[in-house]
């Protein structure tokens, strides 16, 4: 497996893999409810500011993984960047998700990064279990903070502080 920065050819890829670990239920975005394009994606990436860094687990030159890390460009939060991680079905639990926490935390020691948020839902076990492994911590709760199936569900606020 291979840990690297997308690029624009990466786009459309990465939008069947954002739609495939939406089926899990554990994402922002329902089932088919993400309209993004590779054509925007593509866009997307080339503009990323030295802020912010997309991520690609790849195995078999196929995605397998990856990790959106966001910087917001503002003074006060310039140290520190929020992330967003998906990991492909059949590849969760076999350390995908370990190796792109530890480029991301090399990413971000070189850019002299402080902090790195993340949200996850109560209910996601594995995710919490993945964090916690990589040294987060539940800072916070969001009570009822989505709707998913007609059932409030609470996310944690979790964040690591490095360097």
């Amino acid at each position: 497996m291979q840990i690297r920065k997308a690029a624009p050819e990466d786009a459309e890829k990465l939008v069947n893999l954002m739609k495939h670990v939406e089926q899990s239920e554990f994402m922002l975005f329902e089932p088919g409810e993400r309209k993004t394009e590779p054509e925007q994606l593509s866009k997307r990436i080339e503009a990323l500011g030295e802020d912010s860094a997309i991520l690609l687990a790849e195995d078999a030159n196929c995605l397998v993984g990856y990790l959106f890390a966001m910087g917001e460009g503002v003074r006060r939060k310039r140290h520190s960047v929020y992330i967003a991680l998906g990991i492909a079905e059949g590849q969760r639990g076999k350390g995908v998700g370990t190796e792109l926490f530890k480029a991301l935390e090399s990413w971000a020691t070189v850019k002299g990064l402080h902090r790195i948020e993340l949200t996850v839902m109560e209910t996601n076990a594995a995710g919490l279990a993945l964090y916690k492994k990589m040294g987060f911590e539940v800072e916070g709760t969001k009570r009822d903070s989505l709707l998913i199936n007609g059932q409030f569900v609470n996310e944690y606020y979790m964040a690591k502080i490095i360097g």
